[in-house]
């Protein structure tokens, strides 16, 4: 027990190097002896020679044993964690100034491990994604509501990572009453997001930037796979002459048209229908697009999923490269954090060569600011997005 109360935890060289390297994590393995600590509790990590190493939230189920919480010796109090909130925060309205939509928070990105929130305008959706922050779940609703004014705070902890920390899932109301349908603008779109029914948190707000960036390569015919609610589709049918929305989920594709028609756009068409076979389809008909989005959910969950997922990330890259007209784009995403930059610039450049076509790479960009990684942590830079062009 030190002298602050807190009980320590002790880590090997390794947890020790892998620390002053970075890295927010201590895996188990690399505490140093057997610990009996409070299950979710803060605890003071030292090195093998006792000396202060750093604070961090313990988790006695998860591999991950140690989460990062700060480098210097101090209170975990109440006043900690809001000044942590108010940093985050403050980010936000330095990047994304009058945004009514945006995240908060991003966990281990801002030294709030296991801790997101989405704000949609007065409602702010939370997950409490390990056994610490889900402990301070109410401490969480009163610091949000009283630094965003939020009228309504929203639980989404029913995603399956839950279950990796011995979580239960949960879904419902923290304060106020549901916030039904939000409508939130990018740029000058306007869309709608559900905080305690759409998918995630609502909705998939680090694609906002990239959803922006891709109007500029609107031309022709354009075609977007996966589109979910049409974030790309939106922005691409504001300069295309047509778009074809492609989406599997029924109530995602209403409400694409939806949003196309709360946006006075009526150049966008939507397909309910599987995009793999999709594009073998067009493939076989001749179809020709000028702009063509692929922004698949993620192929790779684990690293013993790399594999197949290359296969399916190559699949719907060849289909797309040979469906473009010489000089058409492809922006192309995957938000799988085992497939790197690199990985996935070589799988284009493998479709590329299958398909016989010359291909520029335009633009590498990744999650929207918001969405901030940590330097030395590259699990929290997880979302690729490639521009690329077709030059014959």
């Amino acid at each position: 027990m030190s002298d602050r109360g807190l009980p320590e935890a002790r880590i090997s060289k390794k947890g020790f190097d892998r620390l002053a390297s970075g890295h927010p994590w201590i895996y188990r393995a690399d505490l140093a002896r057997p610990v009996d600590l409070p299950q979710g509790g803060p605890v003071r990590v030292v090195d093998s020679r006792g000396h202060f190493a750093a604070l961090a939230h313990y988790s006695g189920v998860s591999k991950i044993a140690l989460r990062l919480l700060s480098r210097h010796d101090q209170p975990l109090d109440r006043g900690f964690w809001s000044r942590r909130l108010a940093r985050a925060i403050a980010l936000r309205e330095q990047v994304l100034p009058g945004a009514d939509a945006r995240r908060v928070v991003h966990g281990e990105s801002d030294l709030l491990p296991g801790l997101i929130a989405d704000q949609y305008r007065a409602a702010v959706s939370i997950q409490t994604l390990t056994p610490a922050m889900d402990q301070l779940k109410g401490l969480w609703v009163e610091l949000l509501s009283e630094q965003l004014g939020a009228a309504a705070v929203v639980e989404r902890n029913d995603g399956r990572s839950r279950a990796l920390e011995g979580l239960p899932v949960a879904r419902g109301m923290l304060r106020g009453d549901p916030p039904g349908l939000v409508e939130y603008h990018e740029g000058e779109v306007r869309l709608l997001a559900d905080p305690l029914e759409g998918q995630k948190t609502g909705a998939f707000l680090d694609q906002r930037e990239n959803h922006l960036a891709a109007a500029a390569y609107a031309q022709g015919q354009c075609l977007d796979c996966f589109s979910y609610h049409g974030g790309f589709a939106l922005q691409l049918a504001r300069r295309a002459t047509a778009v074809l929305a492609v989406e599997m989920s029924a109530p995602a594709a209403a409400r694409i048209a939806e949003a196309a028609g709360r946006n006075q756009l009526s150049n966008i068409a939507v397909r309910e229908t599987n995009v793999f076979d999709f594009l073998r389809d067009e493939i076989d008909r001749g179809a020709a697009y000028d702009t063509v989005v692929l922004d698949p959910p993620g192929f790779a969950k684990t690293k013993d999923r790399l594999e197949s997922a290359l296969r399916g990330y190559k699949e719907i890259n060849l289909r797309a490269l040979q469906l473009l007209r010489p000089g058409g784009v492809l922006i192309t995403c995957s938000c799988s954090f085992h497939v790197s930059f690199e990985t996935f610039e070589e799988m284009l450049r493998g479709a590329a060569a299958d398909a016989r076509r010359p291909v520029q790479i335009v633009d590498r960009r990744g999650a929207s600011r918001d969405h901030p990684s940590l330097l030395g942590a590259p699990e929290t830079r997880y979302l690729k997005c490639l521009v690329a062009r077709v030059l014959e």
